[in-house]
């Protein structure tokens, strides 16, 4: 949903529908998120809850554990960003998986801030074999960070399943890439405990957002109040959380 990639046309073809965009926005919902994930092969025991609030009491309704945030905001101006990386950097060395948002992934950071969650747990989380999660990760793990881009853009099974879901929910109604004003990102803790934002579109790659940091909810939440204060974001946001639920 990035305002920063540019739009285009898709060509129909018998594999894949046409569209204004090559990757149509996804809605932040949780519902349509959770089984568009579970559709690619996210075992019924993970999924994602939506977080409406930072009070402490709502919180607690939060199911646990969560290991990874996703938030979907506006950004209103990229100002110097708080980061210790640098673009010579190895992402490999900061996270376990990272992947680029190219132009022709023009809106898929909303399934790209799910990989970037998924994906980054998977000490914890055991992808169903066969199905297109794990066939992709598979594909890409010894890739660089532009090959995974790359690959997901010729991948007819993620594009089928997205517009699928992208056409779900009651925010599809963009016509142009000038609608699209909110831009998804997933934050993870990695092995050093330290809380790291992942956005395909920034040059430098992920961004540490601070150390030793022992809870990813908090500690999101704290980072996305200072970018409210900051101006950086605009209150219209959302925020969800992949966590371990009980399987229905």
């Amino acid at each position: 949903m990035s305002s920063e990639t540019e739009s285009g046309v898709i060509s129909p073809t018998p594999e894949v529908p046409t569209s204004i965009f090559r990757w149509p926005p996804l809605e932040s919902n949780p519902e349509i998120i959770e089984e568009y994930m579970h559709q690619l092969g996210l075992p019924g025991i993970w999924g994602f809850s939506e977080l409406y609030g930072f009070d402490e009491d709502l919180l607690a309704f939060v199911p646990q554990p969560v290991v990874a945030v996703i938030l979907n905001s506006e950004r209103l101006g990229e100002k110097k960003e708080t980061t210790t990386t640098t673009t010579d950097v190895d992402p490999s060395s900061i996270v376990s998986y990272y992947m680029k948002q190219t132009p022709i992934l023009d809106n898929a950071c909303g399934v790209i801030a799910c990989l970037h969650a998924i994906f980054n747990n998977m000490e914890l989380i055991t992808l169903q074999e066969g199905k297109t999660l794990s066939n992709y990760l598979n594909k890409v793990l010894d890739k660089t960070p532009q090959e995974r881009a790359l690959i997901l853009e010729e991948s007819t099974d993620f594009q089928k399943q997205h517009h699928t879901f992208a056409a779900q929910g009651q925010s599809n109604l963009a016509e142009s890439q000038e609608d699209v004003k909110c831009h998804y990102v997933a934050f993870i803790i990695n092995d050093k405990n330290q809380l790291v934002e992942l956005d395909g579109t920034k040059v430098n790659g992920p961004n540490i957002i601070v150390e030793n940091c022992q809870d990813v909810l908090r500690g999101t939440i704290t980072e996305v109040q200072r970018r409210l204060e900051d101006g950086q974001i605009s209150e219209n946001l959302s925020m969800m959380v992949l966590c371990m639920k009980e399987e229905s």
